[in-house]
């Protein structure tokens, strides 16, 4: 295996994590965070990817974007560094 499969597995791998953790966290923002454990540590896993994206977009007042723009985002670079 070369660098360049490894590094593009390796992003491939990434992505998939962040976003399955990014549905997570959407799914469990629904109910009350303080009922599961695995809100924080959501939380402080995607938090750093989504607030800067956050302060971006503009307030759609309790609609949070965020979330969706980071899936796409995520899915360009896939395809970017895929082709």
């Amino acid at each position: 295996m070369d660098f360049i499969s490894f590094f593009r597995q390796t992003i491939n791998i990434l992505a998939d994590l962040f976003t399955l953790l990014i549905f997570l966290r959407v799914i469990l923002s629904w109910f009350r965070h303080e009922a599961f454990g695995l809100s924080r540590f959501l939380f402080q896993c995607t938090e750093p990817l989504l607030s800067p994206l956050r302060k971006l977009l503009p307030s759609f007042g309790l609609l949070d974007l965020s979330p969706l723009v980071a899936l796409l985002l995520i899915e360009l670079v896939r395809v970017i560094i895929n082709s």
